[in-house]
């Protein structure tokens, strides 16, 4: 591999791999209210948000860090309040109890209008903000933190405001190192160990979110449910259940608002919890060697990246799917497994679990990621014995790039009408 390509991969990695606070979607929208209200500089009085509909549907029911409570208003509110655009996917860190109660006094005004936007693309946020004779609009598109567009009284603020901006979007596009299996193994089982060394942190900041949950109560505890007295009588204590748990509780905490920083895989928390927290457990209890960890973080969170790179930021196909396959592949590569028995490791779950649906944000995630983490323990373990589900059965293919490549087009093409349906769905219910 030549120095140009891994110096591409390293950024695409650090660029992929970031901490956030809170559910990526309404921490999103919190980052353009923010943004809005820095620009407008002054408290709006009024903020309209349109959103797509994959926005909207990963942010009506998850928990907002450090509120107590759900959903896009409070974090629209607080987003103008305190928030701090500088500060990224971790735009709410400042929040204080007295920031929180100013912030419920707004939502009960009432001043804040949420509405879906159509024929947009999948991530898509708009914030218009109202004070006195002063708008601001600000526009998020296509990646969580990138900013498209700033206006204020409808004129548009110099270049310095954009990151990245929607017309050079192709051309970035364009220039993007697309991955393959082979590059991606090669990268994490070849890269000097201290150039990718930072991945460890992956493990550290997600582990302290997994810590937070055991000893509070988040969501449907389900982590706490898995390690406690009735998951041991009937599961056990093994490298098996302290995997799932570990993993679970983590995802307990986030869904459920807990104020602790998970560090992030294509723009989603769960998908960094998931490819992470699996990896990191089983390499603790058979005592790897810190270089095993290392490389084996580094090729589940690479995985990761690559599938989601033709899935899409956002699609009808839960993130748990993608980001237990990376973490499957770490597995395997713990046991000693080769090359070849990472990829029947990728075919098995490929085979497994696709079409599990993303239905939002929300605590019950958690076990949508706990059925992730066993099947990512099940396929590696069928790996490491030469067993793989093969070319003629379903969507597997012999070449297992051609076999991601299957499992991204149902996601992202063939589940359309199911991503209408469950928002539908979503929407219409009685509260």
């Amino acid at each position: 591999m030549d120095n140009k390509t891994k110096h591409k991969i390293l950024d695409l990695i650090r660029r992929e791999v970031i901490p956030a606070v809170g559910c990526t979607e309404p921490v999103a929208v919190a980052l353009a209210a923010a943004k809005a209200a820095e620009v407008l500089g002054a408290q709006p009085l009024k903020i309209e948000a349109y959103l797509s509909a994959n926005i909207l549907k990963n942010a009506m029911g998850v928990g907002i860090p450090g509120t107590g409570m759900r959903g896009l208003p409070i974090a629209i509110a607080l987003g103008m309040l305190i928030g701090k655009s500088a500060y990224g996917l971790e735009v709410l860190r400042d929040l204080t109890p007295e920031a929180l109660e100013r912030g419920k006094a707004i939502v009960d005004t009432k001043c804040i209008r949420i509405s879906l936007k159509e024929h947009v693309d999948k991530l898509y946020i708009e914030v218009v903000a109202f004070a006195g004779n002063g708008k601001a609009r600000v526009i998020i598109n296509r990646e969580h933190t990138n900013i498209v567009d700033v206006e204020k009284n409808g004129e548009a603020l110099e270049d310095r405001y954009f990151p990245c901006r929607e017309d050079a979007a192709e051309c970035c596009e364009a220039d993007e190192l697309k991955l393959s299996y082979a590059l991606v193994y090669e990268f994490a089982v070849t890269m000097p160990v201290d150039e990718i060394r930072f991945i460890l942190e992956t493990g550290r900041l997600n582990r302290e979110a997994s810590e937070t949950s055991m000893k509070g109560s988040y969501g449907h505890t389900v982590g706490k449910t898995i390690s406690g007295k009735t998951g041991r009588k009937y599961m056990g204590d093994t490298p098996y259940t302290r995997m799932l748990a570990m993993t679970s509780a983590a995802c307990d905490a986030r869904m459920d608002g807990a104020l602790t920083p998970v560090m992030t895989n294509s723009g989603s928390g769960n998908q960094g919890i998931a490819a992470t927290l699996p990896v990191l457990s089983f390499a603790e209890d058979i005592a790897s060697p810190e270089e095993q960890l290392i490389r084996a973080l580094m090729l589940s969170n690479l995985m990761v990246i690559y599938i989601k790179q033709s899935l899409g930021r956002l699609s009808a196909l839960c993130g748990c799917v993608v980001a237990a396959t990376g973490a499957s592949c770490g597995i395997t590569y713990l046991m000693g497994g080769s090359r070849e028995q990472v990829s029947y490791a990728i075919k098995n779950m490929i085979g497994n679990i696709t079409g599990m649906i993303c239905d939002g944000a929300k605590p019950s995630c958690s076990l949508k990621v706990a059925s992730g983490v066993s099947t990512a323990m099940l396929s590696a373990m069928m790996a490491m014995e030469d067993k793989v589900v093969t070319p003629v059965e379903g969507i597997i293919d012999r070449d297992v790039d051609v076999s991601i490549a299957n499992l991204t087009a149902i996601g992202s093409r063939g589940m359309e009408s199911t991503d209408r349906l469950v928002l539908d769905i979503m929407t219409g219910k009685t509260r």
